[in-house]
């Protein structure tokens, strides 16, 4: 079987960022996919699963509800490898494009107080396995030491 392009990417150099992974045309239009990617592969530990589902929670209300967005949002979720999450939008995009939207995302998860969208018994699989103060910790880390002052060099994926 041919390599899929996701492990074309040299994971030795990349960089945290946010990056178009690929782009598909169903039935005439453009779906873009996003690597959101969080930590640096092979580098830096990777997240947990209690503050990814949190995350994931939190990501996928605030998509769903984005005024300009929620009718665009196809999925939004964690990567098998927990270096970041995949969201995939209707439309031609550029990473550069929705930086404003990861920005508003991840300050919103920043600094979220309250229950946890969707975290119980009724609503949830795995409803025990969230961790806030992590997922807020690392959605801050995120968006000072990435989002904040984004260069070419985590927009798109290295050579």
């Amino acid at each position: 079987m041919e390599k899929i392009p996701s492990f074309k990417v040299n994971h030795l150099t990349l960089l945290p960022g946010l990056y178009v992974s690929r782009k598909d045309n169903v039935n005439g239009t453009i779906v873009t996919t996003f690597d959101i990617r969080m930590t640096r592969p092979n580098y830096e530990p990777v997240m947990n699963t209690a503050e990814m589902h949190t995350i994931e929670h939190l990501g996928a209300t605030f998509l769903r509800n984005h005024e300009t967005y929620k009718d665009r949002v196809i999925y939004f979720g964690p990567m098998g490898c927990r270096t970041g999450f995949y969201l995939v939008l209707v439309g031609d995009y550029a990473s550069a494009d929705i930086v404003p939207l990861m920005t508003e995302m991840y300050t919103w998860m920043s600094e979220f107080e309250g229950d946890i969208p969707g975290a119980c018994a009724r609503d949830c699989g795995n409803y025990l396995d969230q961790n806030l103060n992590m997922a807020k910790y690392l959605s801050k880390k995120y968006l000072t030491q990435v989002l904040k002052n984004i260069g070419p060099e985590r927009l798109v994926y290295p050579e």
